[in-house]
Parts: C-alpha cells; structure tokens; sequence
C-alpha cells in the first residue's frame, strides 16, 4: 500500500503535529516494550503493528525493549517466544533489542537524584499499611510517618537497600509527590523495592529491582523515544510518567510523549496474561500454543497468517475508548488471504464406501485438478478407481426437499470426475449404512459427451486405494458467552467442552503427503485447514483454521 493511501489515525495525527512544531529533530522513534512474563496474544499483534507501523510510515526507528523489572515471573521461554513472534508477523528491530535491566544502573542513578532533590523517599510502611493510607478516590492519602525523612538520611537508608542490609518487603523508596492528589498514582507512588530474587540476565547483582511505572518512562527517555504508545490502562499512570521527566530535566522538546489507545477486546477471547497462565498451568489447553489460544504462537499453530492478522489490525483501526470486536472480523481477514493462497485438496472427515459397479476392476484413472481457482498455482492429479469415499452426510436415504447431495435413485457429480447414480443401498445387521453402489455416466468427465449435462449437487471424494489416512483437529472458540457476547464471571466456568473435536481416520488425496507442517490447503466445501507440527511422514495431523462460511463478510457487505 502507498504511503499517502494508508490509513489515519489519532496517534499518526498527533505524531505529525509534534513534528510541524519542530520537536523531535532527529526523527521519530517508538517502542514495542513487552514485559517477559508470558506469551504475546492477539493484543499484541495489534500494538506490534501500530508502533512498528508508525516508524514505518515515518522513516523512523522502533525498539524492541523488554521491561524486566520482575524477576519472580520473567524467563528467557519468553524472550525467546516475543522475538519468534515479531519476526514471523513481519517485523524487524534490526540491532536495537534493549532490556530495561541494561539501565538497572542508571535508573539507580535517577533515584539517588530523585532523593537528593528531595522528591523521594525510603518508607517503613507494609504494602498493606501503604495501600491502606492512599485513600480513595473521594477521600485524600495520608502522608507517611517516615515521610519526613531528610534527603541524607533517604540517601543512606536507598544504599542499605541496595546492599542487601534490609529483608524483602521491609522498605520501599516512594517518589514524594502529593498525598492529596486527585489521581490516586501521584500519591507517593512506589518506585523501587526489595527483592531477592534471580534475574534472567543480571542473575543476583541486584536486591532492588525498579517498578514499571519509573523504568519505563525512563528507559524510554534513555533510548531516545519520541512517542511512547500505551493501552488505555496507562492513561491515569501519564501524569507520574510526565512528572518524572519533568523533575529529572529532560528536554522537553526530545523527551517521550505517551499516547495511549484502546486495546483489543474479541469475543469470545481472552486476553488477560492471568487468565492465559491458568489456563495453561491447569491444563485446560496444551500449552501457550495450542491452536484454541489467543496467543501468536497458537495463532500461528491453528494456521492464521502473519499477512491476515496484520491486515485484521490494519482494518480494525486505532481508537480512543475501549471496545468489543467481533472475533468473525478476524477470521474473514484470515479467510480473505487463504482463499487466495491456499491450495484445492478433497478430504473426507467420515467416510462412507461407494463401489462404482460399472466402473472396470482393478483399473485407476488420473483426474486433472486445479490447485487453486486463481489459475496462478498449476493442478496435480487425482486417482480415480472403482472404490471410493465420499462424506456420510452426503448421502441420506430419505432426503428433505433441495437436498441436492445423493440419494436413492438419485445423481449427483464428482468434483473431478464422473456424475454418479445410486442404485443399492447396503446396510449392515443394525441397520446401519455401509455402503453404497453406484454406476457412472462414462461420458460425463471433462471432455466427454455428457460433461456440460446439468446436476444440481457436486461432492468431494477420494479413492480408496490410494487415499491417506489423516487425524483431522476441528477447533471452535474456546469460550463460550451469554447472547449479549459477555463471559461469565468465573471465566472457567465458560470454557467450551467441544472446542476441540479430533477425527482420527479421515481420508485425504495422497498429494499432501509430503508436505511440510504449516502447508496451508482448502478442503473442498469443509473448510481451511493446515497442517500441524505434530505432523510426520507416517502420520498426517490437520488443523482446521476455519470454516468456509464467513459470516462477517456478509455483515461488511450489507
């Protein structure tokens, strides 16, 4: 897409008005900075893209920094994951990968300063005695009894901190604002505490380890950021993030901006890192990728596409104030570009045997098919024989009205191949289908005399001899919700029992036998599916991405 077609945003308006004033002379730089403590989800995405886009749109830079700053819950799994995710959505950092950890010394800089100018102070106070004197949102704070403290004695009480002489938990450094403040995060907010525990890259150099809401202002103004864009959660934190810059100096023409926008709320989905950490730990999914996860990694599995999803933030847009998207948007994104990548191939979920009674014995036939309708990507052969598999469902032998599938005495056309009549149905001692025998029109396959004669149905099929047996995944939402869209309370409790239904013998045309996992196809008139990692040369495992049916794109369309 052309630069001057792409479309506008708040964020993309403010940027440009900063930039029409004169700020920001050396460019515009922003930051993806995730917290690694849990996989990237769809949330994410959608702020990969933004503040990556940005940079793009501008001819600017984007960091990727990691705020670590919580050792009880950060892994390098983590780091590891984020970077895999950003990579395979399309983007890259180049050399500029930060950890907010780089700047442990610096920040300890920024709160000695923070204590000489008397802006800073070391609390005895518990977290239950603090949390209980910050008052409410009608009522003010109360000031704490170590409040008073000199900046020499701040200063000394900061250093025994940091060298270990005080236990986890028994002080605390709080920035010295305003206990009345309206905001109830300009009341003395904590900045650094004590905690013995190992980090992931500094290992146990520190005991004290800063808290966001101070690392990350300044870990943004330390790499030059221009524009820090946040989530709206963030938009009561600005004013401590402003205040801060404010009192340590920086220019206020270079210095970050915090922007904040709506983050993305799908239904049917959740996004909390709590709730996906439960779900996993509790073991009601496989793990942080399994395909029913609102995870990148578990989108990638299920078999979304870096182009759909990037294109799905792109439509959906940036806004000011929170709001539910409906999840149809997402699949018709994801729809949208398999329908043009994803390679024809006929599968049967349940097979039903069909014995084509005219049809020579022990003869096979290859069939021309198209790999794709675009008439971009070639064809390959199918194999026809005899002895065939078609869908249960595609036959029913007391047929409503407008069934155009089989039925006794009825025709209906291989996709492919040859138009098909039923003529005996056998049934097993309970009474159960077995099977079905059939004749063929010799003459109705393309080419021949009878290939244009008009039948109302077409089905899928494959042959018998050749076919591949395949464990097919049919994943739905993993969360159900009430008629207005909105989970439970106990989110657990609206866990969807069939969000996962696994067909063990289904049958697929030997063409997709060699294929690679992440191989995408469309399985005529059943959906979008690709091929898992579980996949191997003996055993072919499918994930169904999603169904054919794209309700969304009848809504868009209205």
């Amino acid at each position: 897409m052309a630069e001057n077609s792409l479309p506008t945003n708040f964020v993309q308006n403010a940027i440009e008005e900063d930039l029409a004033k004169g700020k920001y002379s050396g460019g515009v730089h922003t930051r993806f900075p995730p917290e690694p403590n849990g996989y990237l989800h769809v949330g994410h995405a959608k702020s990969i893209c933004l503040n990556f886009g940005l940079a793009e749109r501008n001819q600017g830079l984007c960091n990727l920094r990691f705020d670590d700053t919580n050792p009880t819950k950060e892994d390098t799994e983590y780091v590891d994951s984020i970077k895999e995710d950003i990579k395979w959505l399309g983007f890259s950092w180049d050399d500029r990968c930060f950890y907010a950890s780089d700047y442990f010394g610096k920040l300890y800089e920024y709160a000695e300063k923070l204590i000489e100018k008397g802006l800073a102070y070391v609390d005895d106070l518990s977290a239950e005695e603090i949390r209980a004197h910050r008052g409410t949102l009608t009522e003010p704070g109360q000031e704490s009894p170590y409040r008073g403290r000199s900046p020499e004695e701040n200063l000394t009480l900061f250093r025994q901190m940091k060298a270990g002489e005080f236990p986890d938990g028994s002080r605390v450094l709080r920035a010295k604002i305003d206990m009345a403040a309206p905001n109830i995060v300009m009341r003395d907010p904590v900045i650094y505490r004590i905690a013995r525990a190992h980090h992931h890259r500094t290992g146990d150099a520190w005991c004290i380890y800063p808290m966001y809401d101070f690392a990350h202002p300044l870990s943004d103004a330390i790499e030059g950021i221009t524009h820090s864009v946040c989530t709206l959660e963030f938009e009561d934190h600005r004013p401590f993030y402003d205040w801060l810059l404010d009192v340590l100096d920086f220019n206020v023409n270079e210095r970050p901006r915090q922007i904040e926008f709506a983050r993305l709320n799908l239904t049917n989905t959740v996004t909390s890192k709590r709730k996906l950490r439960q779900l996993v730990e509790e073991g009601h999914v496989r793990g942080w990728d399994d395909p029913r996860m609102p995870t990148i990694s578990g989108m990638r599995r299920r078999g979304f596409t870096a182009a759909a999803i990037r294109k799905f933030c792109e439509e959906i847009g940036v806004a000011k104030s929170n709001s539910v998207v409906d999840v149809a948007m997402l699949e018709h994104a994801v729809r949208d570009d398999l329908n043009l990548k994803a390679d024809r191939i006929m599968a049967v979920l349940h097979p039903l045997k069909v014995v084509v009674t005219n049809y020579p014995a022990g003869q096979t036939e290859y069939l021309v098919a198209e790999n794709n309708p675009n008439g971009e990507d070639g064809s390959h052969f199918v194999s026809f024989g005899r002895e065939i598999f078609i869908e249960t469902e595609d036959f029913m032998e007391e047929p409503p009205k407008k069934f155009f599938r089989l039925k006794p005495g009825g025709e209906v056309r291989l996709k492919h191949a040859y138009i098909i009549k039923c003529e005996e149905v056998i049934k097993d001692e309970a009474g159960h289908i077995t099977e079905l025998r059939c004749t063929y029109d010799p003459e109705s396959k393309s080419g021949g005399a009878t290939a244009n004669r008009k039948i109302k149905g077409t089905i899928h099929w494959v042959e018998a001899a050749t076919a591949l047996k395949a464990e097919v995944r049919l994943y739905d939402y993993l969360l159900t919700t009430d008629d207005k869209g909105n989970l439970p309370e106990d989110f657990i409790a609206g866990l969807n029992p069939n969000s996962l239904e696994v067909i063990e013998n289904a049958l697929i045309e030997p063409w997709a036998k060699l294929t690679a996992p992440g191989k995408h196809y469309q399985f005529l008139r059943t959906g979008y599916f690709v091929t898992d990692p579980d996949t191997t040369p003996e055993h072919l495992v499918f994930n169904r991405v999603v169904g054919l049916r794209d309700t969304w794109a009848k809504v868009a369309n209205k």
